[in-house]
């Protein structure tokens, strides 16, 4: 998610300081019922247009609910973790869950229901703010990620920093440096080897999590694959060179609304086949629930790649191979 796409500033105010304004109760919900309010968690509100223009967002009504916490928390509440990969448009695995604070507010307030708030120390440094909103910085949104979630959403995260030119591993490294002694610091600094900015999309890094668990060696990462002609086929997700293998990792939905793109990998794969690669193919589900298939149906095109590559071509003399 881009910065255009959303407005320049979250503006929201609680219903104290409407008070203050001489705003009657009676005259909150005028301006409620009119739209010109929107309310935002309890006695939260924000402008109503741009509460709308963020609510219509991708992960949009959690970022209005994070920056209402930030505010009811007041000074010291930082949006971080889950929350603050929201708003940087950070990829993240499965529904995003609560809103997620790190600080130690100035109100001494705990965190309410469906809000969780870390109390770890934040340096200046990782502190920056997005739309008005204070938030965790890019690398540092990472790096907490890094640490709490499990290695495979961490790298997906990471992944997706790095892909989107958000952050960069020397940033993330010193982050990572600052606070060495931390809880999760060494799956961090497993997460920050792994990452690469090559993987284009969540399913393809929970792929390659997937491929190095089963054992597998490292595939290259969107590599382009020539015909015998000199002319490019296409660019594929994973390849293993040593074993001609190509995988291709399909979303659910990446065929279901266009078909012609299902018809264009056909005749894709049908030209791979015959220029000697091994292609195969697997969906999310079949990454994430059954791994050891999917390993063991690699396996089984690098066996098919090395018994073809001892297979004479019919223009071959008897026993040139021999020779």
């Amino acid at each position: 998610m881009s910065a255009e796409e959303w407005p320049q500033k979250l503006l929201l105010v609680s219903t104290a300081q409407l008070r203050a304004r001489n705003c009657s109760p009676q005259r909150i919900e005028t301006l409620v019922r009119r739209g010109t309010l929107v309310r935002v968690g309890h006695g939260m509100y924000a402008g109503g247009s741009t509460a709308r223009a963020v609510a219509a967002k991708p992960d949009g009504e959690h970022v209005l609910q994070a920056a209402a916490a930030v505010v009811r928390l007041g000074r010291g509440a930082v949006v971080s973790h889950r929350s603050a990969a929201a708003l940087h448009g950070i990829d993240l695995v499965g529904n995003i869950g609560d809103i997620t604070i790190t600080g130690r507010p100035a109100t001494g307030r705990k965190g309410n229901r469906g809000v969780h708030l870390y109390s770890t120390p934040l340096a200046a440094e990782h502190v920056t703010t997005k739309f008005g909103v204070p938030v965790t910085t890019v690398a540092r949104t990472v790096i907490d990620l890094a640490r709490t979630l499990t290695f495979a959403d961490g790298v997906v995260a990471a992944d997706s920093a790095i892909r989107k030119r958000l952050t960069s591993k020397p940033q993330l490294r010193a982050v990572l440096a600052a606070s060495p002694r931390r809880s999760g610091t060494a799956q961090a600094a497993r997460v920050l080897d792994f990452a690469t900015g090559k993987s284009e999309s969540a399913l393809e890094s929970i792929a390659r999590v997937a491929f190095d668990d089963q054992g597998l060696p490292a595939p290259e990462l969107q590599i382009w694959i020539p015909a015998a002609n000199g002319d490019v086929i296409g660019r594929v997700d994973f390849y293993w060179e040593r074993h001609k293998t190509i995988v291709e990792v399909d979303g659910a939905l990446k065929y279901d609304d266009d078909p012609s793109r299902a018809r264009a990998q056909l005749r894709r794969d049908k030209r791979l086949r015959e220029a000697g690669y091994e292609v195969v193919h697997f969906t999310w589900h079949e990454i994430v629930a059954r791994p050891d298939e999917v390993a063991a149906s690699i396996r089984a095109a690098f066996e098919s790649a090395a018994r073809k590559a001892k297979i004479p071509s019919r223009s071959a003399r008897p026993g040139a191979l021999a020779r």
